[in-house]
């Protein structure tokens, strides 16, 4: 069963999360993370980011959990406030 990482951020402006944008969209995404999506939610009012990353199985969630857990704090969108991991019990696509 496919797995989703939500990961919550506070004090993210417009700014830093504008530049995190150009930053994913210009580059590639690391091997070691091997997440099949990204989703990056933004709250500019309150200056709070949810971003989910899904991954196919338990042995690409585990390796992109470590590797995003040992990123530096400067590479994130802001200070980190929770990670959780969901099991994708429904997921709808256009």
């Amino acid at each position: 069963m496919p797995l989703a990482r939500v990961v919550s951020f506070d004090g993210v402006d417009s700014g830093r999360m504008a530049e995190m944008q150009r930053e994913m969209e210009g580059g590639e995404r690391p091997d070691d993370v091997p997440a099949k999506e990204i989703v990056v939610l933004h709250d500019p009012e309150a200056e709070k980011s949810l971003v989910i990353l899904f991954f196919e199985n338990e042995d690409d969630y585990r390796r992109g959990d470590e590797a995003l857990n040992a990123m530096p704090a400067g590479d994130t969108p802001g200070q980190r406030t929770s990670v959780a991991k969901y099991q994708v019990a429904v997921r709808m696509t256009e």
